[in-house]
């Protein structure tokens, strides 16, 4: 099958997903303890109140009514005003979401930077002092809580060696990148962790393949082989693990935001869900969904050109 067939498909299998995703957030927003009625009016609100406001918010209609008019909205790009903020939730969305996405793209970067080498360098040396070395020092940080690691980075890198801020966002892209540093080292560490594992196994498994023995049989330079057979290879497995955790990633800086004090999505997330603000907790959690969607879609198209059996 050729690629571009392959991605219409998978863009056609993205139907369903989105729906169901409406689906859900629609059902677990309503699920969440309190209204928006008590957090607009407060606990003493007149009854007439209440009900203007149901009713201004489409609460007195029946629930599939309410689904309705939620998909409505959501097509129309009107995702509703914020309860505490009172501003657009789109616009929150615009504000916050590419704080958190320039966190994540940080953040699998560094991870990427420090697991592909080590992998090899480990695969290469296994059972011996540098592959126990590596994976020891790996399986440090992929046991301590994300929080932890923060707080532990914060302490020493901010606060005592003052090498980095303690939180804030700074002004402009370089100082941004220069804030994001820390906790995105934070998510980085488990991540790291976790494909360099991976990849290193794959990479002792592609090494003991029999097209590498030939390819070494033919006189091919070592580098040859290990980027053009063995890389490409090994890296198919470590693309899905990877593609998946973008998830974990986005779910992480959620906490990591709130540690270094980052304005971000999670932030907003956590700060939405103690105010009971429900259009900012319900259209965040759509752009988020959205967003580990297509990222799942990417690693689809990544993993079909590393392995064109992939797309058939």
């Amino acid at each position: 099958m050729p690629l571009s067939e392959f991605l219409a498909r998978r863009l056609l299998q993205l139907i369903p997903t989105l729906i169901f995703i409406l689906i859900v957030v629609f059902v677990l927003v309503r699920l969440l303890p309190g209204d928006p009625t008590s957090a607009i009016l407060g606990d003493r609100a007149l009854d007439a109140d209440v009900e203007r406001i149901n009713r201004q918010l489409g609460l007195d209609q029946p629930i599939i009514v309410q689904f309705w008019l939620f998909v409505k909205s959501v097509f129309s790009g009107d995702l509703g005003n914020s309860i505490v903020l009172k501003l657009p939730v789109t616009t929150l969305i615009a504000q916050r979401l590419p704080t958190t996405i320039l966190l994540t793209v940080m953040a699998a970067l560094i991870a990427l930077i420090m697991a592909v080498p080590l992998a090899f360098v480990a695969a290469l040396q296994r059972e011996k002092l540098a592959d126990a070395s590596i994976r020891g020092a790996f399986q440090v940080g992929l046991s301590m809580p994300v929080f932890y690691l923060g707080l532990i980075l914060l302490t020493v890198f901010g606060a005592r060696l003052q090498w980095f801020p303690v939180g804030g966002y700074g002004d402009g892209f370089l100082d941004h990148l220069y804030h994001l540093f820390l906790p995105s080292l934070t998510l980085a560490l488990s991540l790291s962790a976790i494909l360099m594992r991976n990849l290193r196994a794959a990479i002792i498994g592609v090494l003991d393949a029999e097209y590498v023995s030939f390819a070494h049989a033919k006189g091919l330079a070592p580098r040859l082989i290990l980027t053009r057979h063995v890389l490409r290879n090994a890296l198919i497995s470590t693309v899905t693990i990877f593609g998946l955790s973008i998830g974990t990633l986005l779910s992480g800086a959620v906490i990591t935001e709130t540690v270094f004090a980052i304005p971000g999505a999670g932030r907003l997330m956590v700060d939405s869900i103690y105010g009971r603000d429900y259009p900012v907790v319900q259209g965040m959690t759509l752009a988020l969904a959205v967003l580990v969607s297509v990222t799942f879609l990417l690693t689809d198209i990544l993993q079909a050109w590393l392995d064109p059996r992939v797309a058939r």
